[in-house]
């Protein structure tokens, strides 16, 4: 493709492709944070009602005695969180006394909360326990909407506007939104600044994947995708340190926020995708930002080479692609597509169903929510290692698939461990949510080049839409567990072999170029546009973005005796005895030290090439 070999002709994977590669999954490292940072400022601690309003006692009692007295036990004789005794039962401050049919009530006064671990959550500060409890999850549904909004948003826009400028929105709106939350003191504005919090997590992920994958040649698309998991995981890790050292959670949700602010500053300087820029006729531009890359990769006399005709030369192969797609139907056009994107729509919707089950309620495991967010942030690393070899050395289709399948057994294992045993049971989990979180960060990747350039933000963003789909649903799903313990892993755990078994049906993508119009991926999918056709393999010369033909057997093209071609006692120049010699001494002219054509060689002189006797 020659956008892949113009990026090789100017460093290939060089200095700016890991700089830039940095400069845009760091904010994703930080992204994860917001992501599951209900799972601290939510967090729910132990609580119990407030005594009586008018209540008083002696002097000598303690405030452990009046509780004893006040608050009703459970089975487990661990005092009730939401009832206290409408009058309190003097006769319990006797260890060995019990009480049957006292009569309770709500907790009319409020509640008490052990501040011990967490001084302060949203739960705390607006008493989201007990029959308000469902606010908690409803906070969390609310960002999911916004993530779900977002993903179609932002997928159409950038398509229509490029990949930059949405970013670069998004960074400043995540700073402002991010701290706004903090500020106020009313639930409502709190999930309404959530939700605008929520919209960025796509603009963000979905446009800085794509600039990474645009500006990347092909062999390093892979590593570059793996890189974005490892940026996530980064990010669950550095939550859990942040959330230890700063409790309250007002200013833990600033912490998190503020780094925005600078982020924003310096993504003025990221470059839009040349690829977006040449599709939409801005060769201008592109050029200008060819010639920054190739700066940075050490490459200056390349980039100085590059004019308005090498890139008119390539606009005229990719001249087919046309001006983004606007309808979503687009999607659902042609087979190939229509299957890629249904297949995508189970995967994205299950994965996410799973991984936001598994991984937004940690406090169910029962062990320090710091060390089970640390566990399931280092867990991914092994599994993303894994993950990250078998795309490059197996294939997408194989490694998400066979990802998908594991964790969903793992999960519905897990049901058979006996409670009791909840170090096995968080480890198992952990493994389970790392299968997930390697196959999550793969598919969007492989759904990046399995859509053409043609639709691809859109495309993208409507699978997100599913994943988003997913992630709202979990804690519904979640809550299935009141009536029977074992519906929660079940479903999720079929969801993730739903989704291996769809990964199936989708095509490899390793060491394939990307696809420009839905029309060539009707055609690759009906095995008529090869690997071989599309690709420029790294140890070959390919002329064809510069205007020249590598193999010209057009006899029309050629004058003189040699048009006749076969007909006229001649060959075509493609198969002339003189086609070596003459392409070896216009190669000669006009390649420079590393291989690539970047000179305009006239055909007219390859003609001429072409007559000379033997």
């Amino acid at each position: 493709m020659a956008s892949t070999e113009l990026l090789d002709t100017l460093g290939g994977v060089g200095r700016f492709q890991m700089l830039y590669t940095a400069l845009l999954l760091f904010p994703c490292s930080l992204l994860a944070c917001h992501n599951f940072l209900q799972n601290f400022t939510a967090a729910v601690p132990r609580h119990r009602c407030r005594g009586h309003a008018n209540g008083t006692w002696s002097t000598n009692l303690t405030a452990e005695s009046w509780w004893r007295a006040s608050i009703p036990t459970d089975q487990h004789q661990r005092p009730e969180p939401c009832l206290r005794f409408v009058q309190p039962q003097w006769v319990l401050l006797d260890p060995n006394a019990t009480v049957g049919g006292a009569a309770t009530e709500g907790c009319e006064d409020g509640w008490t909360y052990d501040r011990s671990v967490f001084p302060s959550t949203i739960v705390t500060e607006w008493d989201l326990v007990c029959d308000s409890r469902s606010m908690r999850d409803l906070a969390q549904t609310i960002y999911m909407s916004g993530v779900l909004v977002g993903a179609a948003a932002f997928g159409s826009v950038a398509d229509r506007w490029g990949r930059k400028a949405p970013l670069i929105w998004s960074y400043l709106q995540l700073a402002v939104s991010g701290a706004c939350s903090a500020y106020f003191n009313s639930f409502i504005i709190y999930c309404v600044f959530r939700f605008l919090t929520g919209m960025t997590f796509s603009g963000i992920i979905l446009n800085s994947l794509s600039l990474v994958v645009e500006w990347m040649p092909t062999q390093g698309r892979t590593v570059a995708g793996a890189l974005l998991g490892y940026a996530f995981t980064l990010g669950q890790i550095l939550l859990a340190g942040v959330a230890y050292l700063v409790r309250p959670w007002r200013w833990l949700q600033f912490a998190v926020s503020a780094p925005f602010l600078v982020i924003f500053l310096y993504s003025w300087w990221l470059p839009e995708s040349s690829r977006w820029l040449l599709l939409h006729g801005k060769s201008h531009l592109a050029i200008q930002n060819l010639r920054k890359v190739a700066r940075l990769n050490g490459k200056r006399e390349e980039g100085q080479r590059l004019t308005k005709e090498v890139v008119s030369a390539y606009m005229q192969g990719e001249s087919s692609v046309g001006p983004p797609s606007s309808s979503v139907l687009d999607l659902f056009r042609t087979p190939a597509i229509r299957k890629v994107t249904c297949c995508l729509m189970v995967v994205w919707f299950s994965n996410s169903l799973a991984y936001y089950g598994l991984a937004m309620d940690l406090q169910k495991f029962g062990l320090s929510i710091y060390l089970v967010q640390v566990m399931f942030g280092v867990i991914d690393i092994p599994a993303m290692l894994v993950s990250t070899t078998t795309m490059i050395y197996v294939g997408r289709r194989a490694t998400v698939a066979s990802f998908l399948i594991l964790a969903g057994f793992m999960v519905i294992a897990n049901i058979f461990v006996p409670e009791d045993m909840q170090t096995l049971r968080t480890a198992q989990a952990a493994l389970g949510k790392g299968c997930l979180a390697s196959s999550f960060i793969c598919v969007y990747l492989f759904a990046g080049e399995l859509y053409p350039t043609q639709v691809r933000q859109m495309g993208m963003g409507f699978v997100s839409v599913n994943a988003r789909v997913g992630g709202m649903v979990a804690p519904l799903v979640s809550m299935l567990g009141e009536y029977h313990t074992a519906l929660p892993p079940v479903i999720f755990g079929a969801a993730a072999i739903l989704a291996g078994v769809a990964v199936c049906f989708l095509m490899e993508t390793r060491n394939m170029p990307l696809v420009e119009t839905i029309e060539a991926m009707e055609r690759r999918a009906k095995g008529c546009l090869s690997k071989e056709a599309t690709e420029g393999k790294s140890e070959e010369v390919s002329l064809q973005p510069l205007g020249i033909s590598s193999h010209i057997k057009e006899p029309s093209e050629l004058e003189g005796p040699v048009g006749k071609g076969p007909a006229g006692g001649q060959a075509a120049l493609g198969e002339h005895p003189l086609e070596e010699g003459a392409r070896a001494l216009a190669l000669n002219l006009v390649l420079r030290p590393g291989g690539r054509a970047w000179y305009h060689l006239p055909q007219s002189f390859l003609r001429c090439l072409s007559k000379f006797p033997m």
